[in-house]
């Protein structure tokens, strides 16, 4: 299992590795990006608006508790507004991605792969890596990084809402205790998880769809070990850069 495992991981390196060489390779598939990319943001603009409403209000609601419990209830929005910039907002993008752009990535070139086209694209000269994959990467990492514009500003405005109208918040102190704790790493820091995730979530659907076994049956369990997989390099990767920029970006005045 441990070989297997180390196998598969070694195999996912490699193909990274190629896509990160196609897209410096011509002729760049433009057309391919542009419906991919068109195709991804379609899914998943409507669900990340809606997810990320009673996401922000659920921790202004949280927060605003604790902060009233402690006693420093005008530091609610400015600790709301980091929760969401830093860590929900990438996330639900990126988890948004892989459930919908990412498996529908997976099942197309798992179906292309058990109806022989990508092994007649090989024969004919043409890389599937370079013709497939890399446009539905790189649709996957633009889609993301725009996205997490959205649902950043979506989520602070539900945020916004409940603490003002249902924790009895000034509008006031909301905004000075913002600009009291937030700085612009942090905003660079969220679309930097968010390029990542996106890479993450094009790359997993893609090698999942490029390597089905069992016929039909295999395509539907790949898209759902994509799914899966996806969600545990999510939080394991979303872990390490915060770890990483924790320690490297101060928290302002400090």
């Amino acid at each position: 299992m441990i070989t297997a495992a180390l196998r598969e991981t070694g195999h996912l390196f490699a193909l990274a590795a190629e896509v990160a060489r196609g897209v410096f390779r011509r002729p760049f598939q433009f057309r391919e990006f542009i419906e991919q990319f068109w195709f991804v943001a379609s899914v998943t603009i409507l669900p990340a608006a809606l997810v990320s409403i009673p996401f922000g209000a659920v921790i202004a609601l949280q927060v605003g508790s604790l902060t009233q419990q402690l006693g420093a209830q005008s530091f609610t929005g400015g600790a709301s507004v980091l929760a969401v910039v830093q860590q929900a907002s990438p996330l639900i993008v990126a988890l948004l991605i892989a459930g919908a752009g990412g498996s529908a990535i997976c099942a197309d070139l798992g179906s292309r792969k058990i109806r022989e086209e990508l092994d007649a694209m090989e024969v004919m000269g043409i890389s599937p890596v370079q013709r497939l994959v890399v446009p539905r990467v790189l649709a996957t990492m633009g889609v993301a990084v725009l996205l997490n514009g959205l649902v950043s500003v979506v989520g602070i405005l539900g945020g916004y809402f409940f603490n003002i109208f249902l924790q009895d918040g000034t509008p006031g102190a909301y905004l000075s205790s913002f600009s009291a704790l937030a700085q612009l790493p942090d905003l660079y820091v969220s679309e930097l998880k968010a390029l990542v995730f996106g890479f993450l979530a094009g790359l997993v659907a893609a090698y999942r769809g490029l390597n089905p076994r069992g016929g039909p049956k295999g395509v539907g369990d790949a898209v759902n070990q994509s799914v899966v997989i996806t969600f545990l390099l999510l939080f394991f990767v979303n872990m390490v850069m915060t770890s990483v920029y924790l320690q490297i970006v101060p928290p302002k005045g400090g």
